[in-house]
């Protein structure tokens, strides 16, 4: 069992100062949009997963006053694991920058990642406590490009599996370099039987999340039919086919000798473009119903259901893996759902330990819960207790000490004098 019991917020986003409790079970945090529940719960992504899910770039979780003053920001976590407690640190200090981007930004952001005091990487972060987003924006895992299907499978899969996602760090390494040798041949400054180095280190690199990917696609499929099924009723056929660039085979030896053999047909086209045509930064997968890609045809409804058929997907594979089940995320992803999707899907998630979600719309989560959550609503920043029908209390909940934390003192991810 695992679950984020406080979380402290300073200087993110527009939550300069937040301190709130959380326990197992359902939190519903409602109020009106640009006030702070998308925020809150893009910090406990982020000590989950280590980056934003918002963020193109790390600066903007910074709070732009602070930022200016050189102030960091802070997402830090207190994460009941086990019968173990693990304080989580992710700390962004403000760099001067020599001149403003585009966006007008005149600094960049230094980050730092601690877990009980000492320094972390975001790959060794990574799996301490898994968590699964459904989000308005899932529809882009149907009807958007590959890039955001092969998103999902490796955030899936370096969850489940710190190998794998130590492979994908060093595969990326290797495309990077071995484009950058592609442009140099291009340009005539090196010589085409440099690449051989590149290319078995592509080979091996890449075969391994293919086949990796291959695996997990086996099991998330039949868990998304399933989920898809008793969301949508029988009368849909979903099919979901796992697309790799590089021919499956056997096993993953064999996948390596299809994968020699696609590097030599792509040569030409390679050297001309210049950059890696072949291999699993290519991949994608696709979802037919009744023999329909749904990427083309789907309705925005049909959409959004396999959308969140994906993401219970998710959730069971790495209950299943991990032995654990993930912190469960609805961020505003319960609009234009009818009652009874919304009912199955609530059912389904509200399995897991800690489910936690945003709504504008309070109705859309009481009339299935109750008061079997915790309801909280949040205005300007601030966090306030609050009973099913919307009754808010006289005072903000943001920044009192429960009494098993009481004297701890706040953290500080960043050794500025380092």
């Amino acid at each position: 069992m695992a679950y984020l019991s406080r979380l402290r917020l300073t200087n993110f986003r527009n939550l300069v100062h937040l301190d709130v409790g959380l326990s197992p079970g359902v939190t519903v945090y409602y109020g009106p949009n640009a006030q702070g529940k998308t925020t809150l719960l893009e910090a406990v992504y982020l000590l989950c997963i280590a980056r934003s899910f918002r963020a193109e770039n790390e600066r903007e979780v910074v709070n732009f006053d602070a930022a200016k003053a050189g102030e960091q920001a802070l997402v830090d976590g207190t994460i009941e694991k086990d019968g173990q407690r693990l304080r989580v640190i992710v700390g962004y200090q403000p760099t001067q920058r020599t001149s403003q981007d585009t966006n007008g930004l005149a600094y960049n952001v230094r980050k730092e990642i601690r877990v009980n005091r000492l320094r972390r990487t975001a790959g060794e972060l990574i799996g301490e406590v898994n968590a699964v987003l459904f989000s308005a924006a899932d529809i882009e895992l149907i009807q958007g490009p590959p890039a955001a299907r092969r998103r999902f499978l490796d955030i899936v899969l370096s969850q489940a599996d710190s190998v794998y996602l130590k492979g994908l760090q060093r595969y990326q390494r290797v495309v990077q370099q071995r484009n950058q040798l592609l442009r140099l041949i291009r340009d005539g400054r090196a010589q085409g039987d440099e690449l051989a180095y590149w290319d078995d280190e592509l080979v091996r690199e890449g075969a391994q999340i293919t086949w990796r990917r291959y695996e997990a696609m086996r099991e998330l499929t039949a868990a998304c039919v399933r989920h898809h099924e008793d969301l949508s009723g029988p009368e849909e056929v979903l099919e979901v086919e796992y697309r790799p660039s590089v021919r499956l085979a056997g096993d993953v030896g064999e996948v390596e000798d299809n994968f020699r053999e696609a590097l030599a047909a792509a040569g030409h086209r390679e050297r001309a473009m210049p950059v890696t045509a072949v291999g699993p930064h290519r991949d994608d997968f696709s979802l037919h119903i009744d023999g329909a890609d749904m990427g083309v045809f789907a309705s925005r409804g049909q959409a959004r259901t396999l959308a969140l058929a994906l993401r219970l997907a998710e959730a069971e594979f790495l209950a299943s893996v991990r032995g654990e089940g993930p912190v469960v995320l609805f961020d505003d992803a319960l609009s234009e759902m009818d009652s009874f999707r919304r009912h199955r899907l609530l059912e389904k998630a509200t399995r897991y330990e800690q489910v936690l979600i945003t709504t504008t719309d309070l109705d859309q989560v009481n009339d299935f819960f109750g008061a079997r959550a915790n309801y909280l609503y949040v205005s300007n920043g601030e966090v306030w207790p609050s009973d099913k029908d919307g009754n808010v209390g006289d005072k903000p909940v943001s920044g009192q000490e429960s009494d098993q934390h009481a004297g701890q003192e706040t953290g500080k991810a960043i050794d500025e004098s380092a």
